[in-house]
């Protein structure tokens, strides 16, 4: 008998484990910035592309749709942005998934609505799942509702996240 092949090599290391809620909410809180700023520019193209192109759940705030596709994600924004919102979270937390591949970010914001003169705040939740497609992030999942009012007799927490805040532009001022 001969031995016709032979293979060896160093058995690799066990992979890295995936981050934690903790090392993940920056991240989070980055892409939260990321798609706020893309509401300043007030280009509903530039606010649609940092969703997903397959597989998309959207439930935006102020439409009775369930939208699954970027040119309806667009068509969306085209209207929302006329709004000249900016939000700002009050509260979140993250869990990851897909080892570190995605994530689900949920909690609280404020959006500011309207002209500089006459703002409107509006409170609402939020959950995102972004999806690391390539080398981007990109919303594959984004449901946001109006926040009903505190039962009488109960108040909320007051939780504060500052790393979400983002300065608002010229332009939402």
């Amino acid at each position: 008998w001969k031995i016709t092949h032979h293979h060896s090599s160093v058995r690799p290391a066990d992979a890295a484990p995936p981050p934690t809620p903790e090392e993940m909410l920056p991240v989070a809180r980055d892409n939260f910035k990321r798609w706020n700023d893309a509401l300043q520019t007030k280009n509903p193209k530039t606010v649609a592309s940092l969703y997903s192109n397959s597989e998309l759940s959207f439930l935006p705030t102020v439409s009775p749709e369930h939208i699954k596709k970027i040119d309806s994600t667009q068509e969306y924004f085209e209207a929302f942005v006329l709004k000249n919102p900016f939000g700002t979270i009050t509260d979140d937390s993250v869990a990851v998934v897909d080892n570190g591949n995605g994530y689900l970010h949920s909690g609280m914001y404020t959006f500011e609505l309207g002209d500089a003169n006459n703002r409107t705040p509006v409170a609402a939740r939020f959950s995102y799942v972004w999806e690391k497609v390539g080398n981007e992030w990109k919303i594959g999942h984004h449901h946001s509702s109006v926040r009903p009012p505190q039962p009488e007799g109960s108040s909320a927490p007051a939780q504060e996240a500052p790393a979400a805040k983002a300065a608002p532009s010229a332009s939402a001022k």
